[in-house]
């Protein structure tokens, strides 16, 4: 199994980075794992939501770079459906079931993620009501990436 995490903007906060790369090392065991960082566009002072939408897509039209037509998209919306660990879990399980390998999840930037973009993918998944930052929800991503094969193998991590 590949799992593509595609980010806006690079990791800036270093105290997140131990964190990802133990769950990097976890997940070697259970998957590929790729990163792919897209650009941020400068947010200029004061935007207009015209200016905001034009940045999401234009950083949306990167992102699509790494899409393809055979994996199955994830975006990370707070506006997403909200799913359990476990229901995680399993809708991967499922996927799999249906022939699907690979994995792409999306992370945008400081603005979000386009409407254009939000409508192209296969599914908008929340995490929680909460709002986190673009870049630590990166750790989050991967700790559920991780416990969801846990149980998928019914392995104890998860109980």
């Amino acid at each position: 199994m590949e799992i593509n995490i595609i980010t806006v903007g690079s990791l800036k906060s270093a105290f997140l980075e131990p964190g990802i790369n133990e769950f990097k090392k976890r997940l070697q065991n259970y998957c590929k794992l790729n990163f792919f960082e897209v650009a941020a566009e400068k947010i200029p002072k004061n935007p207009s939501p015209k200016d905001l939408e034009l940045i999401r897509e234009h950083e949306a039209e990167q992102i699509r770079d790494y899409l393809s037509a055979r994996s199955y998209s994830f975006a990370l919306d707070i506006k997403g459906k909200p799913m359990t660990s476990t229901g995680f879990a399993r809708s991967l399980s499922n996927l799999q079931l249906r022939g699907y390998s690979s994995f792409n999840f999306i992370i945008g930037g400081a603005t979000g993620l386009s409407s254009g973009l939000l409508a192209q993918v296969d599914y908008r998944i929340s995490f929680s009501h909460m709002t986190f930052t673009h870049q630590m929800i990166r750790l989050i991503l991967l700790e559920q990436v991780y416990r969801a094969f846990k149980i998928n193998n019914n392995e104890p991590y998860h109980l």
